[in-house]
């Protein structure tokens, strides 16, 4: 970490450079740690820890470890990005459409690490999987549904296709589908979402 990150010593009470820097790298942070061991297993000294932080400049951001969490774990999926886009494709390739868009934020890193800390904690946490309900069900495919005439399940039951397959390839990196190429995933995946949306 950073000395830039770190409180400067020698101040007086609540004068810290760059506190929008501070707690850009919290949340940062937070988000590593609930990616690696889920809500349950990152406290919030850990979250200051590992931010070079005080635990008090924690509280005094985000109130508790579930105001971290919330914070930290703002979807990096845009549904105002995503859906004009799945949106968009034909009715018998909303599948492949579907797949790729996704396969996309996947494979990106930095949009990956949240989806994945809320994936784990949601397996320990009410609170987390509240959320990933919340989004899974209202901000993402329930609209694909409700804009397609999809009945929710057959939307959610491709949500949990999608899912299973983030969970595989990523969490449990499991051999080959952690290695395949998006176009095999793809090939894969497409049909079994069409059956589901078509």
């Amino acid at each position: 970490m950073t000395q830039a990150a770190r409180p400067a010593r020698g101040r007086g009470p609540g004068r810290r450079p760059g506190p929008t820097e501070t707690r850009e790298t919290i949340l940062a942070v937070a988000r590593d740690l609930f990616a690696e061991k889920g809500y349950d297993g990152a406290s919030l000294r850990a979250i200051a820890r590992a931010a070079g932080v005080d635990p008090a400049l924690v509280h005094h951001f985000f109130g508790n470890k579930e105001g971290v969490f919330i914070e930290a774990m703002r979807f990096p999926v845009d549904p105002a990005v995503v859906l004009p886009r799945v949106l968009a494709s034909p009715r018998d390739r909303l599948g492949e459409t579907m797949i790729r868009t996704f396969l996309e934020v996947w494979g990106d890193p930095d949009r990956r690490a949240p989806i994945l800390a809320m994936l784990r904690s949601a397996m320990t946490n009410e609170r987390a999987a509240a959320l990933m309900r919340e989004f899974i069900t209202s901000a993402l495919f329930g609209r694909i549904g409700q804009a397609t005439g999809v009945p929710l399940l057959n939307a959610q039951a491709a949500a949990g296709q999608m899912i299973g397959l983030m969970i595989l390839r990523y969490v449990l990196q499991v051999e080959p589908i952690a290695s395949a190429t998006e176009d095999e995933l793809v090939t894969l995946m497409a049909p079994t979402l069409q059956i589901y949306l078509g």
